[in-house]
């Protein structure tokens, strides 16, 4: 039987404590979180050549997911306002005649012809 009072399971209590706070650490540390130190307090990591890298790529990335997003809003403007007709604008474009013969030919995929 174990002496609930005896030096054993005082040592023991401590050693479980000591390893579920290195375990605790290990995982904060291993998903870039701050560790925690022997009086309750955070220790940050030094930025590293590689954590700047990436937090210079990452701003990159947000700028270009932003103009992105400019541009989709201007592309659903066009798209969706009411004037903009683009069949009109295709039958306009077939319908204006060309300058010169080497300007290309115009496809007339509106009128079937007859093929007797």
């Amino acid at each position: 039987m174990m002496d609930w009072g005896g030096p054993q399971f005082v040592i023991a209590i401590i050693a479980v404590s000591y390893g579920a706070w290195i375990l605790n650490n290990w995982i904060r540390a291993k998903h870039g979180y701050a560790l925690e130190d022997e009086f309750g307090g955070f220790t940050e990591k030094p930025d590293t050549a590689e954590a700047q890298r990436l937090k210079a790529e990452n701003r990159e990335l947000h700028d270009k997911i932003d103009a992105m997003q400019d541009r989709m809003i201007v592309l659903e403007k066009i798209v969706t306002d009411r004037g903009y007709s683009l069949a009109e604008e295709i039958e306009a474009l077939r319908d204006t005649p060309t300058k010169s013969a080497d300007s290309g030919v115009p496809l007339n995929l509106g009128k079937k012809e007859n093929q007797s």
